[in-house]
């Protein structure tokens, strides 16, 4: 937590927290609830949240940090026990937990994922989920398997898809070599090949309010990536291969069994992204994100190669611990630094937000009617100084369509294309809106305050201002 900061109302908080919200409280959201209700649709998440709230009783803000803290701690629990199976020495397993532990918000190659988000979302319950059950799947637990795998397909299933397909390679592989004794790699790569068509019959979407919504989700498509995001896809293979020759040579059989099968998981998903993204025609397949896997692959890799680091690089000496750990953990903090400058390093529950815009926020939430309607710059999230802090889930009021999440939604649900892109669209250009254009969205669409960056247009009523933003009335 100190290294990584906790940022309970930042990025997808904005997607996942109103599903919660609306449950505790019905009133709230009357307009925009369907750009977070498809996801919450699809998961047991906001339903598990509300349920431990009204249980214990407990602050929003509080329960979220508790469940946020038990989500770290059980991730680093699932990478020790996983640690325990693949090598035999403790400096090994202590320095793989401490490896993830250090590396938790490292960029996953072009995915736009960590492998653990600051704040608290589905995705932080499927990962330490996804690896309990290829710890119990090298174990031969495979009901224990299956029952971590139905935990993280409650809360998030298509992070929990890439688990479950891992620890069918796993299974099949080990099946496959105690019947013959040896692996033949290309077989099961052919095979896997043969499931990437799936899906061929679906129509892609054409509408332009869909393609100007999926483009802006440019990590859905490998061809949009940077050469250096590519290399992060790929270049695992080749480091896992590597260290999957040393622990044969070495007879260390599950962490052999477990880098082949990494190798043989980034190929396939690779492939599969290569075969959705470039003809057109399985476009729509793009939306499923099969290079989302090198989410669980970047976490099982660094297990491995904290493990190994311990094994030859610690050997017991303390210092070389710290030599290794305190410089990455530092280097990791500043980064987090760098990208929430504006708010305190650690939100702790209850605690008065040191960002101006969520201080706005927080006002709107207190002091605006339950059922007003909000208007933004369809890219606040990306304002200097406003940290990616989401309106919807921070001021629990409704709010037009932005052109940051609310698109996310879009790209995974087309039928909200043409919605969404109408409201982009009456919000645009935002910097040169007067009077008479808040007067239009507020007629077209009932909205009835708006939230400006200073110093914004003159003559309005603002009920509410700081030295970055001021919350106004619409006439």
């Amino acid at each position: 937590m100190l290294v990584h900061g906790y940022h309970p109302f930042a990025e997808d908080a904005e997607i996942y927290l109103p599903g919660v919200e609306k449950i505790m409280n019905p009133q709230l959201f009357p307009v925009g609830r369907e750009y977070f209700a498809s996801h919450a649709s699809l998961t047991l998440f906001p339903n598990l949240i509300a349920f431990f709230l009204r249980v214990t009783h407990l602050p929003m803000e509080a329960g979220l940090f508790l469940w946020h803290v038990a989500s770290i701690l059980l991730l680093l629990l699932a990478c020790w026990e996983l640690s325990v199976i693949l090598f035999s020495s403790a400096r090994a397993r202590w320095a793989a937990v401490t490896m993830v532990a250090a590396l938790l918000t490292i960029p996953v190659a072009g995915t736009a994922l960590y492998i653990m988000d600051q704040y608290l979302n589905p995705r932080n319950l499927a990962a330490f989920a996804g690896i309990f059950a290829v710890a119990r799947t090298l174990e031969r637990k495979y009901v224990h398997a299956l029952l971590w795998l139905a935990f993280a397909g409650s809360v998030h299933p298509l992070m929990a898809m890439f688990a479950f397909s891992f620890c069918v390679l796993l299974g099949v592989m080990e099946q496959f070599e105690c019947r013959t004794g040896v692996l033949d790699s290309s077989r099961i790569v052919a095979g896997l090949c043969c499931w990437l068509p799936f899906g061929s019959f679906l129509d892609p979407p054409t509408s332009r309010a869909y393609h100007e919504a999926a483009m802006r989700h440019g990590f859905h498509y490998i061809q949009l990536w940077h050469w250096y995001e590519v290399l992060g896809a790929i270049a695992p293979a080749a480091l896992l291969w590597w260290i999957g020759r040393i622990a044969r040579a070495r007879q260390w059989r599950p962490l052999a069994r477990l880098c082949r099968a990494l190798v043989i998981y980034n190929l396939g998903y690779f492939c599969a992204a290569l075969l959705v993204d470039l003809p057109a025609r399985f476009e729509s397949l793009a939306r499923l994100q099969p290079l989302r896997s090198l989410h669980l692959l970047y976490t099982l890799m660094f297990v491995v190669l904290g493990g190994l680091a311990g094994e030859y690089i610690v050997n017991n000496r303390a210092w070389r611990l710290a030599a290794l750990f305190v410089p990455l953990s530092v280097g990791m903090f500043f980064a987090q630094r760098a990208l929430f400058p504006a708010s305190a390093h650690i939100e702790c529950p209850g605690a008065v937000p040191k960002n101006p815009w969520a201080q706005a926020f927080v006002w709107a939430r207190q002091s605006t009617p339950v059922d007003s309607v909000f208007a933004l710059d369809p890219l606040y999230m990306q304002l200097p100084g406003e940290d990616a802090v989401g309106f919807r889930c921070l001021a629990q009021r409704s709010r037009l369509a932005d052109a940051i999440k609310d698109s996310g939604a879009v790209s995974m649900f087309p039928p909200l294309a043409e919605q969404w892109w109408s409201q982009v669209l009456a919000q645009t250009p935002w910097k040169n809106f007067r009077a008479e254009d808040f007067a239009r969205i507020k007629e077209k669409y009932g909205v009835s305050w708006v939230v400006l960056q200073q110093p914004g247009p003159a003559g309005l009523d603002c009920a509410y201002q700081n030295p970055a933003v001021k919350v106004c009335r619409v006439p």
